[in-house]
């Protein structure tokens, strides 16, 4: 049996494009990542999640402070590099039960609160030991 002329090109071409393939498909183009990567980018995204949350957290204390509008005025005076130390020597980005804080809430907090014109409203729940009236 005679094998073709083109057949020994035509199976190298096909060994080239697997690989190319293997390369692109297994590489971040494709979307496949390692497991380790994978846990690295959960980790990273679980982190940016609790930094958002706590700063919003941080400018809700903030808007509820005594003298609030007079501290934003002063957060705005202040040079961008200085804004987290302003909301952490306020105590704004802490919370209870953390003790060293979560990285970055400061500064997600002074960049929101910079971003604002003024303050949103806070609104305090009047304390009360009764439950809730219920309409039905």
């Amino acid at each position: 049996m005679q094998i073709p002329t083109w057949t020994k090109p035509a199976l190298y071409g096909a060994a080239a494009g697997a690989v190319v393939l293997a390369i692109v498909g297994f590489s971040s183009y494709g979307g496949w990542v390692t497991g380790g990567t994978a846990q690295t980018m959960a980790d990273k995204a679980g982190e940016d999640a609790g930094t958002q949350i706590v700063s919003a957290l941080c400018v809700k204390k903030f808007a509820a402070a005594p003298g609030a509008n007079m501290q934003l005025a002063k957060l705005k005076e202040a040079k961008s590099w200085d804004r987290d130390n302003f909301i952490e020597d306020g105590g704004w980005s802490t919370i209870d039960g953390v003790a060293d804080g979560i990285k970055g809430v400061a500064d997600a907090c002074a960049e929101q609160l910079a971003e604002m014109d003024e303050l949103p409203a806070t609104v305090m729940a009047p304390a009360t030991d009764e439950a809730p009236a219920i309409n039905g």
